[in-house]
């Protein structure tokens, strides 16, 4: 199905439509779970969620978006990363809250920077620099969201916000040396942002 019927479906889905959420879920579940196994693989912690489980979270919390005011694709899967990413952030800190403690992870940056996120602490480090680099820059943050969180390929970020992949891929190594400056002081856990 073309990018354009998904929007059309996002669309109708907004102005109340759950028929057409309901013709939408089938044709993006494959492209979730594949986003959600990409994400979970890379966490390689052990996380308990499983992409089946993690997508059917993503839908329940779906269903709840009664006022989402849904444009294309692009912001759905954005918003998809994002939703995952405080499904994945509220386990890894009720992980944490469990363990009371365990101390910190000591990584040298570079290799954080270029290696699986391997506990929540990590999860959790990297979510708060990105929450703080959205606030400076919000475009790039959403394709550190795409990227980190939704497992998404430059050239996918690309197609989803049109525009080139240079852009992207520029985009991401302005985004990753200021991830890296910022979580090189982090004490607590290290960030985990795949190269390219």
């Amino acid at each position: 199905m073309s990018n354009e019927d998904v929007t059309g479906l996002l669309r109708h889905w907004s102005e109340g439509d759950q028929t057409a959420f309901e013709r939408l879920v089938p044709i993006i579940y494959d492209e979730l779970r594949r986003i959600a196994d990409g994400l979970l693989r890379r966490e390689g912690y052990g996380n308990a969620l499983q992409p089946t489980a993690l997508v059917h979270e993503l839908y329940l919390k779906l269903v709840d978006q009664k006022r989402a005011q849904w444009r294309d694709r692009e912001q759905f899967f954005g918003i998809a990363s994002k939703m995952m990413r405080r499904i994945l952030v509220d386990q890894a800190r009720q992980r944490l809250a469990d363990k009371r403690g365990g101390g910190a992870v000591h990584l040298p940056v570079d290799e954080a920077l270029d290696q699986p996120a391997e506990t929540s602490r990590t999860l959790l480090a990297v979510d708060e620099a990105l929450t703080r680099f959205a606030l400076i820059d919000p475009e790039r943050s959403r394709i550190v969201e795409m990227r980190y969180f939704g497992g998404l390929e430059l050239e996918e970020i690309a197609e989803l916000m049109q525009v080139s992949r240079t852009t992207v891929k520029r985009h991401w190594s302005v985004a990753r040396m200021w991830l890296h400056r910022e979580l090189e002081g982090d004490i607590h856990g290290r960030a985990s942002l795949e190269g390219n």
